[in-house]
């Protein structure tokens, strides 16, 4: 596919989204790597915009440039953001309480602490991201390793076999000091994020580096 009909489809597939104001989503391709550009309402939209684009056939790889630019009356202050995060993230009953840090600066929310579950840690940002005045976030939380590196080793191997979604096969995974290095060649986006899914899915792992190509 060349990269002019590539970006006519990644274009489609913005507006097609219901949750996802596309109007001010600018959109380059070159040699299958989509760059957009412009700005929307949410943070949570740019987090779309780029789900939504990995999942289009034939992209490579994303430049994510997308601005949040929130409407002038639904801007919050830090201190009220801050408020907000801690309050969603103490209803979260997957989060472990107390073990969250929240600190705001312009909008950009940064998450700091300790959890002993790689989904712990993701709760805690996606409990944040759909809130308004969020313009960005660091996760910085921590994930305590609990188990050897060995274990983790075998516990991700049979996780990419008992996928449908994923040729095992393909996919080499490597772990130095709870950190997993996944190598290979996938069939699409969607199955290289499974791939890394069922990496960070497994207890004790602290850090995925995925060197997976698609193609």
């Amino acid at each position: 596919m060349n990269d002019a009909a590539l970006r006519e489809r990644v274009q489609s597939a913005l507006t097609f989204e219901p949750n996802i104001e596309a109007l001010h989503i600018g959109v380059a391709v070159d040699d299958g790597v989509v760059t957009l550009t412009g700005h929307v309402e949410t943070y949570a939209q740019k987090l779309a915009a780029e789900e939504t684009v990995q999942r289009v056939k034939g992209v490579r790889g994303i430049a994510q440039e997308i601005e949040v630019r929130a409407a002038a009356d639904k801007q919050l202050a830090d201190d009220q953001i801050a408020t907000r995060a801690l309050s969603i993230i103490a209803w979260d009953a997957t989060i472990p309480d107390g073990k969250v840090q929240v600190t705001v600066q312009k909008g950009w929310v940064r998450l700091s602490g300790t959890v002993d579950w790689f989904y712990q840690r993701e709760a805690a940002a996606c409990a944040v991201h759909k809130l308004s005045g969020v313009t960005g976030i660091s996760n910085l939380i921590e994930v305590v390793p609990t188990v050897q590196a060995g274990d983790i080793k075998r516990k991700i191997e049979a996780a990419l076999l008992r996928s449908a979604q994923i040729e095992a096969g393909r996919v080499e995974v490597s772990v130095h000091d709870n950190k997993v290095i996944l190598n290979g060649r996938v069939n699409s986006w969607i199955e290289r994020g499974a791939a890394e899914r069922a990496a960070w899915a497994v207890p004790g792992v602290v850090e995925v580096q995925d060197r997976l190509v698609v193609g």
